[in-house]
């Protein structure tokens, strides 16, 4: 079990920058705390989780399950700071994003390694985790332009309708355990940069990213009580799903959780945005560049230890292109599995023993349903690490739709292969899918890149791009069984969520206007 003491050495950074030390309370093991209105605060809870390294499986700090009057009192800040927050200039809000920005960038090293130690991926990944969520705030720093209304002059004689994009309220984030930095900066800055107050409950698993960028909220100057932090689980979640206060909620996580949130949330009148899970594909033609296609496979399939929504986790080679498969397993195989925190780890361990024995079971259902084990990385043993969650890459053939192991987002570093004959049957293969995250095609001909985006029926598409993350400019566009709700994250449809049009429809008579001259004649009605 890892001391306080060397904790916090561990998570100490820098004269000046970012740090633990506020938000863990002392003792045997140290504890998280709550944010609530500026404050860091220790719980009263008596129901505690234990967060381990994945790596290692010590227990890093027990995180608490927030009281009822801790997650009211949460809300209840949220609420009083919005009545000022929600007056406050547009121009004062992007300055204090401005802020928060650049603490970021100065302390993305810092918030990476907590990341890895919590989490579990690579140092440099981590530090992606950072950086994409940081383009986010970037973007939201054009909130004098994303926030723009509409106005049509002289619509009738005398009169003119312009809107107005408002504030909601009181904002929720739910966030997920793979991208602890990257998808509350989804959530919190787009509701802040809008006007609206934010109450985030990030995954109970590692909430250490939040918590230090709670910090850096309050050095950048936000008023307290404008983003709160709750901890917890499944009670969290009904509260916040149930709370009158609480007018929207963003939610990125597992097909189960999304349902059920944006079915209770929407059934008490909030908006709801639901990202879910995924079964991403992508297509490799024979005409593709095969030096290319076949790294970037590795990299989008094991990358992160596969733990990520937009994971390219099944590819179907078209043709002559299965003949690739060998030289696939070669690329796969010297791939490094170690601790994050290791110089050249491809890919550090999965977020907890049960999520590698869920990982291992549906390997072992791919094969006993007929697929081929091309390459098995269940046994993989790290050096000094042997307690850890690892899993090696490991890639299966002959994969059906049929089989369980295709059915279920695996959620670990498992690339599943399948064969089609024609580009025809593959985005057949895709299009019967449940699921509409993301997908891909490798391939050197624009007739038919232009064939495939045309007749895929899924929301992010890559030509020749594994991972098809649109930047902050647009939207995060996953649709049918991946998504839940009318508005995405970020770009224009994060501002919309964020956001409700106020109409106005003025007439001012021209005959009304103050003359420069007395009148003397006798006044006539019109």
């Amino acid at each position: 079990m890892l001391r306080v003491s060397t904790l916090l050495k561990q998570c100490i950074a820098a004269p000046g920058s970012v740090s633990a030390l506020r938000f863990y309370a002392s003792g045997s093991v140290p504890t998280t705390k709550l944010f609530i209105n500026g404050q860091f605060v220790e719980s009263k809870t008596s129901d505690w989780i234990d967060l381990h390294n994945p790596a290692t499986n010590e227990v890093i700090t027990r995180v608490p399950k927030a009281t009822h009057d801790e997650m009211e009192a949460a809300v209840a800040g949220c609420k009083e700071a919005f009545k000022t927050w929600s007056e406050t200039t547009i121009l004062t809000r992007q300055q204090l994003m401005f802020k928060f920005q650049q603490l970021i960038k100065d302390n993305l090293k810092q918030i990476a390694a907590l990341i890895t130690k919590e989490q579990g991926k690579t140092l440099a990944d981590a530090e992606g985790d950072v950086m994409r969520g940081l383009q986010v705030i970037e973007h939201c720093c054009s909130i004098t332009s994303l926030q723009l209304g509409e106005t049509l002059s002289g619509v009738a004689k005398d009169m003119d309708i312009f809107t107005y994009r408002v504030p909601l309220g009181v904002c929720a984030g739910i966030t997920p355990f793979n991208f602890p930095a990257m998808i509350p900066l989804w959530m919190f800055p787009v509701a802040l940069v809008c006007g609206n107050t934010s109450l985030i409950k990030p995954s109970e698993r590692d909430p250490g990213a939040t918590m230090m960028m709670m910090e850096l909220v309050k050095e950048a100057g936000f008023p307290d009580g404008t983003v709160n932090v709750i901890h917890g689980a499944h009670e969290a979640v009904n509260f916040i799903c149930d709370h009158p206060d609480i007018k929207a909620i963003s939610f990125v996580g597992s097909d189960q959780a999304g349902q059920y949130i944006y079915e209770r949330g929407s059934k008490n009148g909030k908006r709801v945005q639901s990202n879910m899970g995924a079964k991403n594909h992508g297509v490799i033609m024979p005409d593709a560049n095969k030096e290319m296609a076949l790294n970037q496979l590795c990299g989008a399939g094991f990358g992160a230890a596969g733990q990520r929504c937009m994971a390219l986790s099944t590819a179907v080679f078209v043709g002559e292109a299965k003949t690739w498969l060998p030289e696939l397993v070669e690329r796969a195989q010297k791939l490094k599995v170690h601790a994050g925190s290791e110089p050249g780890a491809d890919l550090g361990p999965l977020i907890s023993p049960e999520a590698k024995k869920r990982v291992c079971d549906l390997i072992q259902s791919g094969v006993d349903e007929g697929a081929e084990m091309l390459l098995d990385g269940r046994n993989v043993v790290v050096p000094g690490y042997e307690k850890g969650n690892f899993v090696g890459p490991t890639i299966l053939n002959h994969v059906q739709p049929k089989m369980k192991c295709y059915k279920e987002e695996i959620f670990g570093p498992v690339l599943l292969c399948m064969e089609a004959d024609t580009l025809d049957e593959a985005i057949q293969v895709i299009n019967d899918n449940a699921y509409g995250n993301g997908t891909a095609i490798f391939t050197n001909n624009g007739a038919t890149a232009r064939k495939f985006i045309s007749k895929i029926d899924v929301g992010q598409v890559g030509v020749n791009v594994p991972i098809p993350v649109p930047l902050p400019m647009f939207s995060f566009t996953g649709s049918r069984g991946s998504f839940r709700g009318d508005s995405h994250f970020y770009g224009k449809q994060g501002i919309h969520f964020y956001t409700q049009t106020k109409t106005i429809t003025q007439m001012w008579r021209e005959d009304d206007a103050t003359d420069t001259q007395a009148a003397t004649a006798m006044p006539v009605m019109r």
